[in-house]
């Protein structure tokens, strides 16, 4: 979810950073698949672990299986067919700002609302737990439906929540979204005085990470602090995914992994899925992004203040059009940059260790140009083709790595949970 970014991010951004380099027209939008390509892409399991669409689910009423062409959204069944996308792990995010007192009430309705969707289309999609349950999806040509927490903060520092989640279906959970929880500092708020933070993780959530391995759910390091990401690193049992981050080395933002961080991931065994955000992706949109932080944040806050004040629920949706009425703004970067970052990652961990991380439905239409939704997922094995990737190594980027992983992980957890002999 990168919706507040700029409230938790580049709000505290001393300086301003001037648009100091305009993109010329480029053919990524434009980009011809080859026969090849979509033959590697059909014979893939493609999985894509962070799509924000529960936000859509609950506050639009928008319906998965919907057919509108005018439709902006990233994530619909149609559009995942298109792109042959087999597993979607759905965000559960809860906004800290907006639900301060419920955050479980709202992560069980943000739950509840992908089981909804499941059962509305059961013959195009199935609820999965587990590597097995994908495979099973893939072989009966219908998306599965995985769920992820985006931000600790959900389990409201009672690890019964965690295993409660669990139970309900959820699979990886980010130990911070962009605010330092009780337990675990983040990224988005590291630099802030006002925040207590933990110089990383506390013994708390040192027992958080281990619980999570117990269980079978997946370490997700993304938006944490770098202090954060170590100590998980050196706590956990299993591989570790970022579920949505990209490099550092290409665009210094903090929700990036730095090489050093990437070359413990390929140790631990984990992944990185490379997110497609413009700002994580392109350091002019960064620096675009950053200039415009303080005004873009002032709107926000203006609806927000504006809804409390008249009593009533702050809607998501409403942030999301705000949100791109200002990305509309900013020159979108050419289509090449999300592959940098996979190249440049399978580079610095190896080929093992990269997938793809998309946040769709949380960037508001800040991706780079050519990839507008997850019809447009063959363009990266084309975009990889390009570069010498072999069909092997392509398929496993698209999906076989993280499954690689979670299958990892839920062998780690039947080792502790096994009966002591």
């Amino acid at each position: 979810m990168t919706r507040q970014f700029f409230l938790a991010v580049c709000c505290s951004a001393l300086c301003c950073f001037g648009i100091t380099h305009s993109y010329a027209q480029s053919s990524d939008s434009d980009i011809v698949v080859s026969a090849k390509a979509r033959a590697i892409q059909e014979s893939a399991i493609v999985v894509d672990t962070h799509a924000d669409t529960p936000q859509r689910f609950l506050d639009e009423g928008f319906d998965i299986g919907s057919t509108d062409p005018n439709d902006v959204g990233h994530l619909s069944l149609d559009k995942a067919k298109r792109g042959n996308l087999g597993a979607e792990f759905f965000s559960i995010w809860v906004d800290p700002e907006t639900n301060q007192g419920h955050f479980a009430k709202h992560t069980f309705d943000l739950i509840d609302s992908v089981y909804e969707q499941a059962a509305h289309h059961p013959d195009r999609m199935m609820m999965a737990f587990s590597v097995a349950d994908i495979e099973r999806a893939h072989k009966e040509h219908k998306l599965a439906a995985c769920m992820g927490i985006e931000g600790g903060h959900s389990i409201e520092n009672d690890i019964h929540l965690l295993r409660d989640y669990y139970r309900l279906g959820v699979r990886y959970m980010t130990l911070s979204w962009s605010n330092t929880n009780e337990w675990a500092d983040s990224s988005g708020d590291i630099d802030d005085p006002k925040v207590q933070h933990h110089n990383g993780l506390t013994d708390f959530g040192k027992q958080v990470v281990v619980e999570m391995n117990r269980l079978g759910m997946m370490v997700d390091i993304s938006h944490v602090a770098d202090k954060t990401f170590w100590d998980a690193i050196a706590t956990t049992k299993a591989p570790v995914i970022a579920s949505h981050s990209s490099a550092r080395a290409l665009v210094d933002a903090p929700r990036n992994m730095t090489d050093d961080m990437l070359r413990a991931v390929a140790k631990n065994g984990g992944v990185v899925q490379v997110n497609f955000f413009s700002g994580f992706d392109d350091q002019n949109f960064w620096n675009a992004s950053k200039a415009q932080a303080k005004d873009k944040a002032a709107a926000e806050q203006k609806y927000i203040d504006d809804m409390k004040a008249q009593g009533k629920e702050v809607n998501y949706i409403e942030l999301d059009r705000i949100d791109r009425e200002w990305t509309a703004k900013l020159p979108r970067p050419p289509f090449k940059v999300l592959i940098d970052h996979i190249d440049h990652i399978a580079k610095i961990a190896g080929v093992d260790h990269v997938g793809l991380g998309s946040d769709f439905d949380g960037v508001s239409g800040a991706t780079p140009q050519g990839m507008d939704s997850a019809a447009d997922l063959p363009k990266i094995t084309q975009g990889l083709l390009d570069r010498g990737y072999s069909a092997e190594d392509i398929k496993k980027i698209l999906g076989g790595n993280l499954l690689r992983v979670f299958s990892e992980v839920e062998r780690v957890s039947r080792e502790m949970q096994a009966p002591a002999k």
